[in-house]
């Protein structure tokens, strides 16, 4: 499964989809909305994406994995959207014979993410103003 959605996710929606019989490790990154950046407290965030392509480099991360190493199955959810704090906003999910190929291709997986993946994010401040991180204003999705 490697899917981008408006919907909440949670650990429970990718377990299915790698906790197979025989696996020795199912190894999750769940990626929560904290309360801070920046010195700053955050409000909420939004998520914009290129969902499609977004989508499809997902899937290219999880092939990327199992060529890299002996793991079972690879499953990433990724939220777009309102997403207020606490909420997670992206669930990794890796099973494999033995724990540390799961590590490491979890480790991998969001690193990669933060690389490829067409999403991005906006921050909001209690405050008030926000900010994208990661990306230049001139490169957001919304710049004028």
């Amino acid at each position: 499964m490697f899917r981008v959605t408006r919907d909440k996710i949670s650990v429970a929606d990718v377990e299915a989809c790698v906790k197979v019989y025989g696996v020795g490790a199912v190894v999750y990154f769940d990626g929560i909305v904290r309360d801070h950046s920046e010195g700053k407290r955050v409000k909420f965030l939004e998520y914009e994406a290129y969902e499609s392509m977004a989508e499809e480099k997902l899937r290219e991360i999880g092939e990327d994995i199992q060529r890299r190493w002996p793991v079972s199955k690879v499953a990433i959810l990724h939220r777009v959207g309102h997403l207020e704090v606490g909420e997670s906003s992206v669930i990794i999910a890796v099973s494999s014979p033995h724990r540390e190929h799961a590590f490491t291709a979890c480790r991998f997986a969001i690193e990669q993410i933060k690389i490829l993946v067409p999403i991005w994010k906006k921050e909001f401040w209690e405050e008030g103003g926000d900010h994208w991180v990661n990306i230049e204003e001139s490169t957001s999705p919304t710049a004028k």
